[in-house]
């Protein structure tokens, strides 16, 4: 699974799509690809990055957010747009894994430390500035309207969650911000000094950047 800055730069490679022709009809045939009528993006992107709430509440469990909608393609037809988001989470969390797995990330060293976050928060570091509006998207996430989600999440999760996620955005992921978001999240998988430092040495890593960029390239 990605982080959360990945998963809206993502979300931009898709929208990006959307205005090829060519490459419309490519992901209609390979990967089912429907759009709904009345497509909201930024509906679309909050509910990109809502999965991971649980990381705030112990009582969201991880299959009230990771176990939904299959099959995990992207066909969006039956579904609003905050929906639409939430599938697309789960599908680039799916599609990552095939593709550092075909590159045989995992068999470099550090890259499966503390369930694999440290590789997540350095592919937030990289791809930052593949989206070009990230103010919109933190006055948006500071603003949250309110959406029927369909799982108990209550009002001030939900708007603390974006919250924490528009400071992260604005600051934009280094290794302070890094540090600063993860110390507010529960069960990161260690201790937050060796993460920060496993983060550093796959920065180092040549090859496990090298991987990591290719998920930008081939994800959609």
């Amino acid at each position: 699974m990605a982080s959360q800055v990945s998963h809206i730069v993502y979300a931009k490679r898709l929208f990006d799509a959307l205005e090829d022709s060519e490459k419309i009809s490519s992901l209609r045939n390979e990967r089912n690809l429907q759009i709904p009528d009345g497509f909201d993006k930024d509906l679309f992107l909050l509910g990109c990055t809502f999965p991971d709430i649980r990381r705030i509440d112990r009582k969201i469990k991880r299959k009230d957010t990771h176990l939904r909608f299959e099959p995990l393609d992207l066909d969006f037809s039956s579904l609003g747009s905050f929906e639409a988001g939430w599938k697309f989470h789960l599908y680039c969390d799916m599609r990552r894994e095939e593709i550092l797995n075909g590159h045989g990330f995992y068999s470099l060293k550090g890259t499966t430390d503390f369930f694999c976050g440290p590789a997540k928060l350095l592919e937030d570091e990289l791809i930052y500035n593949d989206y070009n509006n990230w103010e919109k998207i933190i006055s948006y996430f500071r603003n949250v309207p309110s959406i029927e989600i369909g799982i108990d999440v209550d009002k001030e999760t939900f708007s603390l969650w974006y919250a924490i996620l528009a400071k992260y955005m604005e600051e934009q992921p280094t290794t302070k911000t890094m540090r600063v978001f993860m110390s507010k999240q529960f069960g990161i998988g260690g201790d937050l000094n060796d993460i920060m430092e496993t983060v550093d040495n796959l920065r180092k890593n040549k090859k496990a950047v090298e991987i990591i960029l290719k998920i930008n390239n081939e994800i959609i």
